[in-house]
């Protein structure tokens, strides 16, 4: 018998509570997904989630007769949160498919614990736990942990259809929770619906892409992305670009400690092209601050072989530390990967790694003069004073920020003095 009864988080005083109170008076609830399945493959356990016989209205009534906060965050769909000591665990009605479109589902509630298992999509995540503890297995996901092997409920090519974000979501929990290859059915459904991914929008894939990049290691999962052609369909920039380098770089980010960082193994992957990037963004909806970070990578300058700290501070001045720092990481992955029995690549490396170190503690110096100053020494107001700054701020950065705002006015004069 597989039980999670001595599991820290199902003794937990809350969750506790709230099986006691779905599980009296005919109704019954039990913990389903992620946290049995997390547990059972030893990995950190996040959200907890409860299906349950009940309607969403009962569940409602009862959490208010038991001072339980209750919110319809999903009640349309069964789901309710209830809240105790500041923390939050949904509950959601068993419920069988109506009706599939590849993108909605219409659902009825029920009381059957298989009908509701297979409803959904993969094995490892369709299993219980009831309120002894004890786990439920109805789809044969426990044999499925034991082997690590990702596999759709019952027909592949089904579950994709009912919804077709399933696509995504066998190659992003192939990427937490796989070995090995990939199941050959789910490898072959999902290369045959590649093409309903556009049927989807935008924020549903950019989601899932984000968290599948979020993997500790995605890169076998990219790799077979590429090779059934779903990569190509979400991300097209990939297709004459290759993604040979996420390999250097997840493990540059083992060896060195770095916190793997999605936005960084996308730029792994597609060119450093501003105009293509900015397609990018508005095609798959990213933020305001994942698409700025993609421009700021982008338009970077690539690093002399040679630079000095001097050179490198200028070039920090005038682009920034951000997409400098993301080109840092990447080169530096690269000169890793090669570094071994090659001494030039060893050099590059420990370079690329200081001028890393030197990025991440970099403050931006503040130019000692404003336009004020240059209309105070008798410029009028116009597109000249603005020349006039940039000109002073070129030499103060050629200079190598050393002139002050005495030594900067001084020159500013000698300008003005001096002007056509």
């Amino acid at each position: 018998m597989t039980s999670v009864a001595q599991e820290a988080w199902f003794t937990e005083p809350a969750l506790t509570r709230i099986l006691s109170v779905l599980n009296s008076d005919s109704g019954e609830a039990r913990v389903v997904g992620g946290a049995i399945r997390n547990t059972l493959m030893g990995l950190p356990v996040g959200d907890i989630d409860i299906a349950t016989t009940l309607l969403p209205q009962d569940v409602m009534e009862r959490a208010k007769e038991k001072g339980i906060k209750a919110v319809p965050t999903g009640i349309d769909h069964g789901t309710v949160t209830l809240v105790v000591e500041g923390r939050g665990y949904e509950v959601t009605t068993l419920r069988r498919d109506v009706e599939t479109d590849g993108r909605h589902a219409r659902v009825a509630f029920g009381t059957d614990w298989t009908v509701d298992a297979e409803r959904r999509d993969l094995t490892i995540n369709a299993l219980y736990a009831g309120a002894d503890g004890e786990v439920i297995d109805l789809v044969g996901g426990l044999a499925d942990i034991k082997t690590r092997t990702v596999r759709f409920i019952g027909d592949a090519a089904t579950r994709i259809a009912e919804d077709y974000l399933r696509v995504l979501r066998f190659f992003r929990f192939f990427a937490y929770y796989g070995s090995g290859r990939p199941d050959a059915d789910g490898l072959r459904a999902s290369a045959r619906a590649k093409d309903k991914l556009k049927t989807l929008s935008s924020e549903r894939i950019w989601a899932e892409t984000k968290k599948l990049l979020a993997a500790p290691d995605p890169s076998r999962a990219l790799l077979w992305m590429r090779q059934t052609g779903v990569l190509t369909e979400i991300l097209s920039e990939t297709e004459k670009w290759g993604i040979d380098a996420i390999h250097a770089l997840v493990q540059t980010e083992q060896a060195l400690g770095w916190t793997p960082d999605p936005l960084l193994r996308l730029a792994a992957i597609v060119p450093p092209d501003a105009g293509r990037l900015e397609g990018l963004a508005k095609r798959l909806r990213l933020s305001s601050a994942d698409a700025a970070r993609l421009q700021e990578w982008a338009k970077a300058p690539v690093l002399p072989d040679e630079v000095t700290d001097v050179g490198f501070d200028r070039l920090l001045y005038r682009h920034g530390s951000g997409g400098l720092s993301m080109r840092i990481r990447l080169a530096l992955s690269s000169a890793r990967a090669a570094a071994e029995g090659d001494p030039l690549s060893m050099r590059k490396a420990a370079r690329l790694t200081a001028l890393l170190k030197r990025c991440g503690s970099y403050t931006r110096p503040i130019f000692p003069l404003t336009g004020s100053d240059v209309l105070a020494a008798g410029v009028p107001a116009g597109k000249k004073v603005g020349e006039m700054l940039s000109s002073l701020e070129t030499l103060w950065v050629e200079r190598n920020f050393s002139l002050d705002r005495a030594a900067l006015t001084a020159r500013l004069e000698e300008l003005v003095r001096h002007k056509p």
